[in-house]
């Protein structure tokens, strides 16, 4: 009878137990659900202009450009300086195929992704078997390259680019969606933006985002265990890259424009700053870290050669003196006062312990 009672309670614990988990993950998926809302409806909020409009698209476009770069950084441990080669190639993949033959949206994503994952296998066999400021060197060299054939092709529209980018045309079916405006182009910025984060945070559980930070910590170990690390890292870098070219896709229908300008140092800049600003294996880190950075260069400017200073400053101070980034600076800022909190709340209870023990004695 004894047993079958404590049968009874176990399984109703459980039971309890699941119960709550259930709860807080329902809370959870409502608190993200109704975020998404509020960011969603926050540039109408806030007056709907067309510079509102313009900045939170922006910062949709380029929070996905880092995502590409986080990946690898964070997984890897390496840094690429050769992602705005991924981000240019999206940005063409857009001009040329809807300049010449008026194709919609769907098929120059589709060869935004098809051609930057063709460029990231050959970049990455290239480079991969190198590691730290050997591969920065080598991925930063193959982004120059680059940057210089596209300036001196002429069907690549040369050093003047590629103007006249049709309006983005997404065709669904029962409905098409047709923008040129930030105004239009926000629904598709922020879908695009959650859907990125949603693939990161998949990337992330799944099995071969576990293989690649186990090959990160400790390689030898890694090895030791089965995994090929070259293989690990050669995918990793491969996944990396249609996320920055998806970036570079929409950015060209934002401007109707696409030029060896996205080859320029502020991109890349702006793709680790934002990253390292907020910190590595954080999941919004870009997305905070690009709206950090815009809204001084927007509202705090001190002119476009000024603002460069500033996010390559930024840059520097966070490597020299917080390389962990801000989140971990103030986690741990905070820890000690958590600590002490802790300790005086147990030494709270052990006296109140002590005290009813000895009122029963």
């Amino acid at each position: 009878m004894i047993h079958y009672t404590n049968s009874v309670e176990v399984s109703s614990g459980d039971g309890s137990i699941g119960r709550s988990a259930r709860y807080r993950k329902s809370a959870s998926l409502l608190l993200m659900v109704i975020g998404c809302i509020i960011v969603y409806l926050l540039p109408a909020w806030l007056g709907g202009s067309t510079v509102v409009y313009g900045l939170f698209v922006t910062i949709a476009i380029l929070s996905v450009m880092a995502l590409g770069v986080d990946v690898v950084l964070s997984y890897l441990g390496e840094v690429s300086l050769g992602h705005t080669i991924f981000w240019a190639i999206g940005g063409y993949a857009a001009a040329i195929p809807s300049t010449t033959w008026d194709v919609n949206g769907w098929t120059t994503a589709a060869a935004a992704i098809a051609l930057s994952v063709l460029a990231a296998t050959m970049l990455g066999l290239a480079t991969l078997r190198t590691r730290e400021f050997v591969f920065s060197l080598a991925t930063y060299a193959a982004a120059v390259v680059v940057a210089e054939i596209t300036f001196n092709t002429d069907a690549l529209g040369g050093s003047d680019g590629i103007v006249g980018i049709p309006p983005l045309h997404l065709p669904f079916g029962i409905a098409d969606f047709t923008g040129r405006s930030s105004a239009d182009l926000w629904p598709i910025a922020f879908a695009l933006l959650l859907l990125s984060l949603g693939f990161v945070a998949r990337f992330r559980r799944s099995r071969l985002g576990m293989q690649a930070l186990m090959v990160q910590m400790n390689a030898p170990l890694a090895t030791s265990s089965g995994l090929d690390a070259h293989r690990v890292r050669f995918l990793v870098f491969v996944v990396s890259a249609p996320i920055t070219a998806l970036a570079g896709w929409l950015y060209a229908y934002q401007r109707a424009y696409v030029g060896p300008d996205m080859f320029d140092m502020y991109f890349l800049t702006m793709m680790l700053t934002s990253i390292i600003l907020v910190g590595t294996r954080i999941l919004l880190a870009s997305t905070i870290g690009v709206t950090l950075l815009l809204i001084q260069q927007n509202y705090l400017s001190i002119g476009g050669d000024g603002n460069k200073v500033v996010l390559g400053t930024v840059l520097v101070l966070m490597l020299v003196l917080w390389p962990k980034g801000l989140v971990r600076l103030i986690v741990d800022a905070i820890k000690p006062a958590v600590r002490r909190r802790q300790t005086v709340e147990l030494n709270d209870g052990e006296v109140s312990l002590r005290k009813e023990s000895a009122r029963s004695r």
